[in-house]
């Protein structure tokens, strides 16, 4: 069997106490795979631990138990092999939206012209539809365009894997709905390798390959795997009518409002 490209083993992860005694885990024992080019989203409720997960697959927090095995070495630290985008745009204020491009551009290939960091920049802040906002500033754009310079800002380092923190969630449903296509419609192009963290069990089944579904915290665990055997090239408006969303979907609510929280259900 092909080893996957990314590799979780026995996470757990615990905070020191009141007395500085490590507290009960946050989650435990948590183990999964994720293959090269595959887009995998992790649905849970508040305080299971999917934001610590996802920072320590940055590189920004670290585990108290277990290992992160990316392409065959472990993860110890901050690295541009793997792209952010979180829930705040984290753009820098001072700069337009080609030149917070071109700033993670230059820090990938030092070694480029300015007229070979440009063009690359342009290249996918057009792919993101912002090639008529390249020299406004995150105060001169609105939520959805400023979403969209940190998703192109990432893509445009061409990490090995991007890694999305609920990246839509402070949106309005149409803008979320327009940038959910753009981005399904880059990482079919870009071949990406996806994590993902979502609350919207619509906008998991539209972009994912495969769904996580945690336990409610603490020792949260991943307690079921669900994979979306979809057409991969659905949309907001063609999903719908797909003969299984809804079984999919009863599935994840199902597990959301039942069997999350049902301890004695997860592996042992």
């Amino acid at each position: 069997m092909e080893r996957p490209f990314l590799k979780i083993e026995s996470l757990g992860k615990r905070y020191p106490g009141p007395r500085g005694q490590l507290g009960e885990p946050v989650f435990d024992q948590v183990d999964f795979g994720i293959a090269r080019g595959e887009f995998v989203c992790v649905i849970g409720h508040s305080g299971c631990g999917k934001t610590t997960i996802l920072n320590i697959l940055a590189g920004i927090d670290h585990p108290t138990e277990g290992a992160v095995i990316m392409d065959g070495r472990e993860i110890a630290g901050p690295s541009l092999e793997r792209g952010v985008v979180f829930q705040a745009h984290a753009l820098l204020p001072w700069l337009t939206a080609l030149q917070n491009v071109e700033f993670g551009v230059r820090s990938r290939w030092p070694g480029h012209t300015r007229e070979q960091v440009r063009a690359h920049s342009v290249r996918y802040l057009e792919m993101v539809g912002l090639g008529h906002a390249l020299h406004k500033k995150p105060s001169e754009l609105s939520g959805g365009m400023k979403q969209r310079v940190g998703i192109a800002r990432a893509f445009a380092i061409q990490p090995k894997m991007l890694l999305l923190d609920e990246p839509f969630g402070a949106l309005d449903a149409l803008t979320r709905g327009t940038i959910q296509d753009e981005l399904r419609r880059i990482v079919q192009a870009t071949q990406q390798t996806v994590f993902m963290i979502t609350h919207d069990v619509d906008e998991a089944i539209l972009l994912s390959d495969r769904i996580l579904l945690m336990s409610t915290g603490p020792c949260a665990r991943i307690a079921e795997t669900v994979r979306i055997d979809l057409p991969r090239e659905r949309t907001r408006a063609s999903l719908h009518h797909e003969p299984r969303y809804y079984e999919i979907r009863n599935q994840l609510v199902d597990f959301l409002v039942d069997r999350a929280h049902r301890k004695e259900l997860l592996p042992s």
